[in-house]
C-alpha cells in the first residue's frame, strides 16, 4: 500500500476537471491538447487547455488520464494550478510544484508528476506551432526501449531534479524499470552530468578567484567564497575519511575552522589544515589567507 496524502486520495476519488474541452469556435479562443505516455506503458495523459489568444491566458483546463492513483491526482492537481496563468507562467511550473500541491508523492510515483509537466509543455508547444514530435527531448539516442525514453529526456530530468541514482531516474521517468538492459546507460548519464556539474563549479570558482585578484573582495564576498570552497572541495575529502569541517570565523585573512569526527583528534590535523584546507583557500580565494584551528 502506497503512503498517499489525503489530497492525493481526495483527487483520486473525486477528480476535478476530468474530461475533454469542446472547442466553442469563438473568436479569440483556442482549444488545444497535449498528450504524453501510452496505455501500453501503463500511464497516458491528455491535457486539454482553453486559451484566450489575445492574452495567452489559460481560461480552463481538463484532463483524460489512464493510470494509477498518483497519475489521476497529479493530472487533476495540474489543471487547478494552471488556470488563469499565462502560457509563459505555466511553462515555469515543475513536477515538484505538482507534487507539493498534492502534499507530496511517494518517490516511486514521481513519474506521474513529470508526466503532467510534460503534457503541459506538449499542449503549449502545439498551440505555438511546435509539434510534440519536434520537441528536443524526442531527439537523440534512445536509452530505454521498453518505455521509449531518449537520452536528452533522461539528462533533463536528472538535471532538473538533482537525481543521483538509477533508481531515482526510474521513479521519475520509468527508464530502467523494464528489462533493465538500459541501466548501465543511465548510470553513464548520471556520471556525465555529475562531471559536468563539477567542471562548471570549478570554472565558476576560478572565475570568481580571478576577479578577486583584480578587485579586492568585500568581507561578505570573501566569506561566501570560503564557504563555497570548503563545501565543494574540502568537505567531500574529509567526509571520505570519516571527518568533517565547520567554518568558525573569518577575521581579515585569518580563517578559523573546526575539524570534527575522525579529523578532530587526528595527529595529522595540523598538516591537513596547511596542506589541504589552506592550500585550497589560497588557490581559489586569496593567497594571503591563513587557516588556524578554532
Amino acid at each position: 500500500m502506497w503512503d498517499y496524502s489525503e489530497k492525493v486520495l481526495d483527487l483520486f476519488y473525486n477528480p476535478i476537471n476530468q474530461g475533454a474541452i469542446a472547442d466553442p469556435q469563438e473568436p479569440d479562443v483556442a482549444v488545444v491538447y497535449g498528450e504524453v505516455g501510452s496505455i501500453a506503458c501503463g500511464d497516458a495523459l491528455r491535457l486539454h487547455l482553453r486559451i484566450q489568444e489575445s492574452t495567452e491566458v489559460i481560461q480552463d483546463a481538463s484532463f483524460q488520464t489512464f493510470g494509477c492513483t498518483s497519475a489521476i491526482a497529479s493530472s487533476s492537481a495540474l489543471t487547478e494550478i494552471i488556470k488563469q496563468k499565462t502560457l509563459d507562467e505555466a511553462l515555469k511550473i515543475t513536477n515538484h510544484d505538482i507534487a507539493d500541491y498534492l502534499g507530496g508523492l511517494p518517490e516511486a510515483k514521481m513519474h506521474c508528476s513529470v508526466m503532467g509537466q510534460e503534457a503541459l509543455e506538449a499542449a503549449i508547444y502545439k498551440y505555438r506551432g511546435i509539434e510534440i514530435e519536434q520537441h528536443e527531448d524526442d531527439d537523440g539516442t534512445l536509452i530505454c526501449s521498453c518505455y521509449g525514453i531518449s537520452e536528452p529526456r533522461i539528462r533533463r530530468v536528472i538535471i532538473e531534479n538533482d537525481l543521483t541514482t538509477v533508481e531515482q531516474v526510474t521513479n521519475y521517468v520509468k527508464a530502467g524499470g523494464g528489462c533493465g538492459s538500459c541501466q548501465a546507460g543511465i548510470e553513464d548519464l548520471l556520471i556525465e552530468v555529475q562531471q559536468e556539474r563539477t567542471a562548471l563549479s570549478a570554472r565558476v570558482t576560478s572565475e570568481v578567484a580571478a576577479q578577486a585578484a583584480d578587485k579586492p573582495l568585500t568581507p561578505m564576498q570573501k566569506i561566501n567564497l570560503i564557504q563555497q570552497v570548503i563545501a565543494e572541495d574540502v568537505r567531500p575529502i574529509l567526509l571520505a575519511d570519516g571527518g568533517d569541517i565547520e567554518l568558525y570565523d573569518v577575521d581579515g585573512d585569518v580563517v578559523r575552522v573546526l575539524l570534527t569526527g575522525a579529523c578532530g583528534g587526528c595527529e595529522s590535523s595540523s598538516e591537513t589544515l596547511k596542506n589541504s584546507i589552506e592550500a585550497s583557500l589560497q588557490t581559489k580565494v586569496s593567497s594571503t589567507l591563513v587557516v588556524v584551528p578554532a
